[in-house]
């Protein structure tokens, strides 16, 4: 399983489990036939931005912090999402279409909203596929060529 699917799935254990170590994470993944190391997942925990909460009771558990939906996302952050996660940008008129593995359309589109990226006026995700709105003053072909160049495409 590629890492970005593997990741996709570690965030989705952390948003709807308590996760307590990197060990119970290796058997979660493991359940849904993933063979991936103990340090394989702590490799992947890194990547995310996980670190470790303490939650009602006194546990601690993993958890991927969010960016407040008002602060930018680094322009980094967006390089390394779209780089990893989107494989093929399109586009017509001033709509911009780009596609990703299962599942993971909302990732790309959650960073790009976060971005504030001039031209963007929003995006509408789906299961693997992600729509970019664009500005008419920059169209849809200003913004695929900007994203391409982002993702490294």
């Amino acid at each position: 399983m590629p890492k970005t699917q593997r990741q996709h799935k570690i965030t989705r254990f952390l948003e709807n489990k308590s996760v307590t170590s990197q060990a119970q994470l290796v058997e979660l993944l493991a359940g849904e036939g993933i063979v991936a190391t103990q340090a394989t997942v702590s490799r992947d925990l890194e990547e995310l931005g996980a670190v470790k909460v303490r939650v009602p009771g006194g546990e601690t558990v993993y958890a991927i912090p969010q960016l407040p939906k008002d602060q930018p996302a680094p322009e980094e952050h967006l390089r390394r999402v779209l780089g990893d996660w989107v494989g093929d940008i399109a586009h017509s008129g001033n709509l911009v279409v780009l596609r990703t593995p299962p599942g993971s359309a909302h990732v790309v589109g959650s960073a790009l909203d976060r971005a504030g990226l001039d031209g963007i006026i929003g995006t509408v995700a789906g299961d693997d596929t992600l729509i970019v709105v664009a500005s008419e003053a920059v169209g849809g072909a200003g913004v695929a060529r900007r994203l391409s160049e982002l993702a490294g495409l």
